[in-house]
């Protein structure tokens, strides 16, 4: 029973490490990229610690197979770029710089996707006489 007990505390103690690291890395890459983020808490854990993984495997596989520990401070790094580049596909992907086809754009407008400025109300034209 005793196994089981330090079994299931190792392996919780290693997910709260991921959950944590996964959010300060995706919030760091988050920051890094300019412009609205698409996505929430859980789009954004989930990005950190794809870019963890996904770092961490293109490092270790370049560099002789030598595994790099997600904790340290190039495992980091490497996992903020990881993830910069999942938010980067992501982006593009979602079309967030790119309108498809024709619809909805007017007056000839490129492919972005333009916001109508509310106009100032004129009260000049209003009638106040009864």
């Amino acid at each position: 029973m005793e196994d089981i007990r330090e079994a299931f505390t190792h392996y919780a103690e290693i997910v709260f490490i991921w959950v944590g690291f996964g959010t300060i890395v995706g919030l760091a890459a988050k920051a890094i990229m300019p412009g609205r983020d698409p996505g929430g808490a859980i789009a954004t854990l989930a990005m950190g610690i794809g870019g963890t993984v996904i770092g961490c495997g293109v490092v270790a596989y370049f560099y002789g197979g030598e595994p790099i520990s997600p904790i340290t401070p190039e495992g980091f790094f490497v996992g903020t770029i990881g993830a910069f580049i999942i938010l980067f596909f992501y982006r593009l992907l979602g079309g967030y710089w790119f309108v498809e086809g024709d619809e909805g754009l007017a007056h000839g407008q490129s492919g972005r996707r333009r916001r109508r400025r509310r106009r100032a109300r004129s009260y000049d034209s209003l009638s106040y006489d009864e």
